[in-house]
């Protein structure tokens, strides 16, 4: 089904959608006018309203097939006022005109039951999971459902259409929840990122072929020149024990592809399968190090060596002589230097910020920082700055924009109501009940008031099948 919520801005509907031209339709929206239109058409305007935003993935007939006119709802009884309240005040007030002040407090505000008409669509799994937050629509929910990203108690559901039980709890996997929430990529990201797909699948093709043309090349061996070369291989991996496993994975990979030239008559077939497993773990194992590893190492050196600065500098900082009187002649020339103070300072900012832009561009590319012109807050600022740079990397495979950034205009849709309870570090939640009408408020979210509610809920209080 294709997603119609921005489909037109010159009569646009309210959708679960965290669009702009869907926030923009919100702004604009109007109730529709009730002045020379019949009770019949008032209902069904205020139906074609409210279902364009509740469940407008769902079928008409099958909507209605969930409507239930039982509106689930909760009074708080407080016990003072049930103890005040024995019916003396009414008994006593009947036909003598006295004032009925002083209800309780559930009495005083009306309970909204006509806000909970699509309650029945909460309980569905796609709209859970836009509740939740894990999407940016309920029809890219259903989507993360079909294609088998979600889990209901453990179990992979791909049914957008099951209702939930108090206590289910669900999950989505957290790459779509990024990518749902996220920055959409540019074009210049999109192509970065073909890029390196071109270039990963171009290096695992060298590979493949090499691989094929060593295969075709290597023969039969004997089991003795397989021994001797274990024993080799044992002697040169005590002796580089202490030395950096990179150093060392690599000269194992050297001694076995010369192993697999000289022994090209005398090695086995089985021997020879061995050895090229060997040679592919090795290389998964180098290339995933040096990845992932090489940003992460260099920012740690980066930490420390400003860390040790930092101290250094805060001991080597003297106290400012605040003893120092001022003298009028000085009041008066100080008067006359505002303006050079102003521009000194100016100055001063903008040289400030380019000595911190400059340590920053060498401390992301693994060079040495000249931290000793930077000042304490300069310190503390461009360390934020790495932090949040390891903990959140520039990474062009991924399907939104990194470094990730919360997508625009969702500010006025991030929220979750209170059946649900959200842990967004794992990205799952748990239904906890069903919801339910308090005096004063619904705990179905909606977009619109009583007087697109009440005449919904007529509309299919009085159906025709």
């Amino acid at each position: 089904m294709r997603n119609r919520a921005t489909n037109t801005l010159s009569k646009g509907k309210i959708r679960q959608s965290w669009s702009k031209y869907n926030l923009y339709n919100m702004q604009r929206f109007r109730s529709p006018p009730t002045i020379n239109r019949t009770f019949f058409q008032q209902k069904w305007s205020a139906k074609a309203a409210s279902r364009a935003y509740h469940g407008e993935q769902v079928r008409e007939g099958q909507w209605k097939r969930m409507f239930n006119h039982r509106i689930r709802s909760v009074i708080p009884m407080n016990a003072s006022d049930l103890a005040a309240d024995d019916g003396s005040q009414a008994s006593s007030g009947r036909g003598s005109g006295l004032d009925m002040g002083g209800k309780p407090a559930y009495q005083k505000r009306p309970t909204p039951y006509t806000q909970m008409t699509f309650a029945p669509l909460e309980r569905r799994l796609d709209v859970a999971i836009f509740r939740a937050l894990f999407a940016s629509s309920a029809r890219q929910a259903r989507q993360f459902v079909i294609h088998g990203a979600v889990t209901v108690n453990g179990q992979k559901m791909k049914h957008p259409s099951y209702l939930l039980n108090p206590g289910d709890l669900f999950q989505v996997e957290p790459e779509r929840v990024m990518y749902a929430t996220g920055h959409t990529k540019t074009a210049y990201e999109r192509r970065q990122g073909r890029l390196v797909r071109r270039k990963a699948k171009a290096q695992t093709s060298e590979e493949e072929v090499e691989a094929e043309s060593k295969e075709t090349a290597e023969e039969e061996t004997k089991e003795t020149a397989e021994e001797e070369a274990k024993e080799t291989a044992e002697e040169e991996a005590k002796e580089t024990e202490k030395e950096d496993p990179k150093e060392t994975l690599k000269a194992l990979m050297a001694q076995a592809k010369s192993i697999m030239s000289a022994g090209k008559d005398t090695l086995a077939p089985q021997r020879k399968q061995e050895l090229r497993g060997f040679q592919q773990a090795v290389r998964r194992v180098l290339s995933r190090s040096e990845s992932s590893t090489v940003l992460a190492d260099s920012l740690e050196a980066q930490f420390s060596q400003l860390t040790l600065l930092l101290k250094a500098k805060r001991a080597e900082k003297k106290p400012d002589n605040k003893d120092v009187k001022l003298r009028p002649e000085d009041a008066f020339a100080s008067d006359k230097g505002d303006r050079e103070l102003a521009a000194a300072r100016k100055d001063t900012e903008t040289a400030v910020s380019d000595k911190l832009s400059e340590a920053f561009s060498q401390a992301t590319l693994g060079n040495e920082v000249d931290a000793s012109e930077l000042s304490d807050e300069e310190f503390e600022t461009l360390k934020r700055a790495l932090t949040q740079m390891r903990d959140n990397p520039l990474d062009n495979s991924k399907t939104y924009s990194t470094p990730w950034q919360p997508r625009q205009y969702m500010s006025a849709f991030a929220f979750i109501p209170r059946y649900l309870e959200v842990n967004q570090n794992i990205c799952a939640a748990v239904y906890l009940r069903h919801p339910v009408a308090r005096p004063g408020s619904a705990e179905v979210p909606t977009p619109f008031g009583e007087t697109i509610a009440t005449p919904a809920y007529g509309w299919y209080l009085r159906r025709r099948w």
